[in-house]
């Protein structure tokens, strides 16, 4: 896929390696030796404090990571569970347990070696020296001083160079490196058969008994849930911005400040034929420049990137940054109509025929108004947000019977929502937030109607609402609500039968038996390519002995019902490209590491004395 990975080769790559060493952004040296109010902190490790704020800003730095791969409307709220802050708070003891081995060893630098590698590091140079500018701009973009940031490099430089030490110790031989290479991507030819919960629903027929005891022991489940009715202010950036447009004025000062972003690359359109060898290749480029014409032809019926053969081997207009570097020196060193190749990159060789040349140009600004306009209105409108934003938080807090003074200073209109039920809902819209939702159910919103605290519950948009009517929960008479009790009786008992005969169809057909199973389609599958199989269904049919073929597996697929697969034939896996190859044993290497680390950390947790303090760990 050629012209896939070519304009898709910048790949972000994140790395959730998180807060083992910390990212530059903790309070100074004493925040690892002692706490000023011990009572606050969320744990402690061989006395070393873990203080409710380091907490809770290495929580937000887990959401802002999430929501760098998620996207910004991410509900981070979301991952805001009990596992989730225990994950958070492991990793801060695992941090700690480093940071008292690096000064049992002595390992602290002083200050004057942190000042060398601070005037050394490549982020602050400017051609080629030490820029204080760069430096400054660093500090006052995370909020530190260059003491402070001296004191914090103290401790995260020995920090990260011992944890690089220890998973650097790890050697992943290369024979067994290519081995689970090869493992990972065998391919086995898989056919499903599937027992579907619906396929036994007519066998199962329950009696009155048994459905008034399955409500008796369910009844809540077949109640009303608690619910409650409320009105809201929103309080949104975008809103904000929408509400003072920019002058012409303003759009032309930031056209000018913009101009250098405003330029377009020359870019290039080229049709390629891309096949395995050197060979081939010049067969094909000789063949192509007798025959100008029939391009296309030779593209279509031997060019092995099956998404451009099918279009002639167009590949569109592309800049030089968009396609890998071989391929676009030789694309942006031709001229218009000539045909070059072979050309070698990691896909391959290709012949090349430059079709089109788009010079280098500047974007009008009347071609670039409306995104001119949107950005600073963005930019007011969080300028206007941040400035309004604890304002509108201590308002709703401190006249907290009703949000009209809210509503009159900030001039929003005051909304109404349906009924909301404890967990959050599509339907909900912005209410469907976790913490809001937590906070409207709360005993001051309910018993004396206060209005909750401002939450945020996208970036950029604080909700501060106020329950108008709560209906606890109630619980519904069996007569009212046997029908239900009735579906969901057959459909459990069904799944539980699906399951059963599934498992005993399974071992008729390891023991050699026909079993009746009706196949489907045969398809080719491994870890790499899945194809529809489900991750669980993967890990059985790539764990199923394949000594003897067919082999066979078994999936209970629990309310759905049973899935049986039979593994039919065993195919090496095809060769990877040496870049990718590469790729792949560095990051089976890096996982090793990883491990080794985790055992040494473990290792110094059980030596240590660690104490949870689990009210504070909850605490929001």
């Amino acid at each position: 896929m050629f012209e896939f990975v070519g304009k898709h080769k910048r790949f972000i790559q994140i790395a959730f390696v998180v807060l083992i060493v910390p990212p530059f952004a903790f309070f100074g040296l004493e925040s690892y030796t002692r706490s000023i109010r011990g009572g606050e902190d969320v744990a402690t490790v061989d006395g070393m404090a873990i203080s409710q704020r380091e907490f809770a800003d290495a929580l937000s730095r887990q959401h802002e990571r999430l929501r760098a791969v998620f996207g910004r409307d991410l509900d981070a709220a979301a991952f805001d569970t009990p596992e989730a802050r225990l994950s958070v708070l492991e990793s801060l003891i695992a941090q700690r347990l480093l940071v008292a081995e690096v000064a049992r060893w002595r390992m602290l630098p002083g200050r004057e070696q942190v000042i060398a590698e601070i005037t050394r590091a490549p982020e602050f140079q400017a051609d080629g020296k030490f820029s204080p500018e760069r430096y400054m701009a660093y500090l006052r973009a995370r909020g530190l001083s260059d003491e402070g940031n001296v004191a914090i490099l103290q401790v995260d430089l020995p920090v990260a160079r011992l944890a690089g030490s220890l998973s650097g110790t790890a050697i992943l031989p290369r024979a067994v490196a290519e081995r689970l290479l090869a493992l990972g991507a065998q391919r086995r030819e898989v056919s499903e058969a599937v027992l579907a919960t619906e396929q036994f629903l007519a066998r199962i027929h329950p009696d009155e008994a048994q459905l008034k005891a399955y409500f008796e022991a369910r009844a809540a489940d077949f109640g009303t849930p608690e619910r409650v009715r409320a009105e809201y202010l929103v309080l949104s950036a975008e809103e904000l911005g929408r509400a003072e447009a920019a002058t012409d004025a303003e759009l032309a000062a930031a056209y000018q400040a913009r101009a250098a972003q405003y330029g377009v690359a020359e870019q290039r359109r080229a049709s390629h034929i891309l096949v395995k060898s050197r060979e081939e290749a010049e067969t094909l480029a000789a063949e192509a420049r007798r025959a100008p014409g029939r391009f296309a032809e030779l593209a279509k019926k031997h060019s092995q990137d099956p998404l451009s053969a099918e279009k002639g081997g167009d590949l569109g207009l592309f800049g030089r940054g968009d396609m890998v570097k071989a391929f676009a020196d030789a694309a942006f060193g031709m001229r218009e109509g000539e045909i070059a190749g072979p050309v070698q990159t990691e896909f391959g060789f290709h012949v090349i025929r430059l079709t089109a040349i788009q010079p280098a140009r500047q974007r009008p600004f009347e071609e670039v108004r409306k995104e001119l306009a949107a950005e600073l209105a963005r930019q007011k409108g969080s300028k206007k947000f941040a400035e309004a934003a604890d304002a509108f938080n201590n308002l709703v807090y401190e006249q907290y019977d009703s949000l009209k003074p809210a509503a009159e200073r900030f001039r929003l209109s005051i909304r109404q929502s349906g009924w909301l039920a404890r967990s959050p809902a599509p339907e909900h819209g912005l209410l469907g937030h976790r913490q809001l939702l937590a906070a409207l159910f709360s005993a001051d919103s309910i018993r004396q109607r206060r209005n909750t605290d401002a939450v945020e519950v996208a970036p950029g948009v604080l909700v501060a609402a106020r329950v108008l009517e709560h209906q606890p929960a109630a619980r519904r008479p069996f007569e009212a609500v046997k029908a239900e009790v009735e579906k969901r009786v057959r459909h459990e008992e069904a799944a539980k039968l699906a399951r059963r005969e599934g498992a005993a169809k399974l071992a008729q057909l390891r023991s050699g038996g026909d079993a009746g199973v009706q196949w489907g389609a045969a398809q080719m599958v491994s870890r790499r390519e899945p194809q529809a199989l489900a991750a669980d269904a993967l890990r059985a049919v790539m764990a199923a002995d394949a000594a003897k073929l067919p082999a066979y597996a078994g999936v209970d697929r629990g309310e759905l019902g049973y899935a049986l697969y039979r593994i039919a034939r065993i195919a090496p896996a095809d060769p990877l490209p040496e870049a990718q190859k590469s790729a792949d044993v560095q990051r089976l290497q890096a996982q090793l590491g990883a491990s080794e680390l985790d055992s040494y950390v473990a290792s110094l947790r059980a030596r240590a004395k660690v104490e949870i303090n689990r009210a504070n760990l909850e605490r929001k």
